[in-house]
Formats: structure tokens, C-alpha cells, sequence
């Protein structure tokens, strides 16, 4: 078990989470033994707004943020994000030449009410998997473990916060880039929006 890496389950991953699997080899367990930690991909995402990056959160249910193990965790739906997620969506990709190609499928997905961010995230995960042409074998932590070989450990370096960490990306064509130039390690959606079928070959 020591020998494969950990990735924690986030909310559409960034770029960068894909490219780590690659470097792995797709030899990788899913995190669900965690604490949730607060402030990090697991429940927000990144896109490409007119105005530069914008993060979508996902609400969780307040209280089960606090020593929950994360596949224990709720989501809040005291406010519509389900709604604002997808017109989010819509008015940064509409215009890419893929979102319609994608959209019937990913659609659903801010439609259905999930009860367990866990479980959400790993349905959207599934689905992501199978547009790169990927079919790896899911496996899951069944303890938390601290302590792990810094290169098998990817729960903290995939972050928001330390963007030294990101894998180095090229360019490819995004929707706004005549505003803010190519903003490297948007969420996966961005990658497909954009380059459709051909996003497996860029990563």
C-alpha cells in the first residue's frame, strides 16, 4: 500500500492533478480517511472568468468541516451553488469550442443532489476519467496515515496557495486569453472546453 501515491478527491481538479497521475503512473490511492481540511481544492475549483480566475466554492454543511473525516462530509445546499456553478459555467465556456460537445453529461451534475461532497466529487472524477480516455482502477485509503514519503504524498501539494508546485504547462488556446493571457492550471474543465477530445494528448 506504502508504494502508491495518495491523491485527496477534489472538486473539478485543476490541470496540475492530472499531470501528477500521469507522473505516477495512475499507481494512486484516494484519500478518504482525512480530516477535512479547509481552503483547498476539495471543495472549490478554479476557472477562467472575463476577469481573470474565479473560484467556485461548494458549500458544506457548517460544523461537519470540523475533525469530519472527509468522505463524511455534507454538502449545504442552503443556497443554490448548484445553479450559480452552472450559469458560472456557462458564461466563461459557452463561447469555447467544446462546451456543447460536454454539456449534456457534465449538465446532470449541478441538477441531482448529492448528499456526501465525497461522492460527488468521485462521480465527477469518473467522469472526468472517462473524456481523457482514462480507465484507471479506483482504490481508497482505509486509515489515515501522516506520514508518507514526500513523493508519494500529494494531499497538501496540489494547492491553491503554493502554485511553485505546479507541474510545468504549455499553452493551449483559452477563451479570455486576449484579456489575461494563458492562465496555467485552471480546473480540467477548462482544458476540455477548450481542446476537447485532444486534452488527453496535452496532458
Amino acid at each position: 500500500m506504502h508504494n502508491s501515491a495518495i491523491f485527496p478527491l477534489f472538486y473539478l481538479p485543476p490541470v496540475s492533478y492530472f499531470s501528477a497521475l500521469n507522473e505516477v503512473g495512475y499507481d494512486f490511492l484516494i484519500e478518504r480517511e482525512e480530516h477535512f481540511p479547509k481552503q483547498t481544492y476539495r471543495n472549490r475549483t478554479r476557472i477562467y472568468s472575463p476577469n481573470g480566475p474565479l473560484d467556485l466554492f461548494l458549500p458544506v454543511i457548517k460544523g461537519s468541516k470540523y475533525h469530519t473525516r472527509v468522505k463524511d462530509v455534507k454538502i449545504s445546499y442552503d443556497f443554490k451553488w448548484q445553479r450559480l456553478h452552472w450559469l458560472s459555467l456557462e458564461s466563461c465556456y459557452r463561447n469555447s469550442p467544446y462546451f456543447e460537445y460536454y454539456e449534456d453529461e457534465l449538465a446532470p451534475f449541478y441538477q441531482k443532489k448529492f448528499e456526501f461532497l465525497f461522492d460527488y466529487n468521485l462521480e465527477i472524477l469518473q467522469w472526468i476519467f472517462k473524456q481523457l480516455k482514462k480507465s484507471p482502477e479506483l482504490h481508497f485509503t482505509s486509515e489515515y496515515i501522516k506520514e508518507l514519503p514526500a513523493e508519494l504524498d500529494y494531499r497538501t501539494k496540489l494547492h491553491f496557495k503554493t502554485p511553485e508546485l505546479i507541474l510545468p504547462a504549455k499553452p493551449y488556446h483559452q477563451v479570455f486569453e486576449d484579456r489575461a493571457g494563458f492562465l496555467p492550471n485552471m480546473s480540467i474543465v477548462d482544458l476540455l472546453f477548450n481542446q476537447g477530445p485532444q486534452a488527453k494528448n496535452y496532458l
